[in-house]
């Protein structure tokens, strides 16, 4: 059981960081968090970068669980 968590987990980290990746760039990093890069981020957004943004949210609560199930099923070994 510990070793099919384990390969999950290693799956749904790939996937994370895949679904990551393709995310398109916001800003310029810290300047755009103090009100630099405000206009473009109020825009709306199409319905495939919010099909990415839902399954990325999926995935990573399917990583989280990944490693808290393998957490308390290697506390109880």
């Amino acid at each position: 059981m510990i070793m099919g968590f384990s390969i999950a987990l290693i799956i749904f980290s790939l996937l994370l960081m895949m679904l990551v990746l393709m995310h398109k760039g916001k800003g310029g990093g810290l300047s755009d968090m103090f009100g630099g890069g405000m206009q473009s981020s109020v825009g709306g957004s199409s319905v495939a970068e919010r099909n990415l943004d839902r399954i990325t949210v999926v995935v990573g609560l399917l990583w989280f669980v990944c490693i808290v199930v393998l957490g308390l099923l290697m506390k109880l070994d």
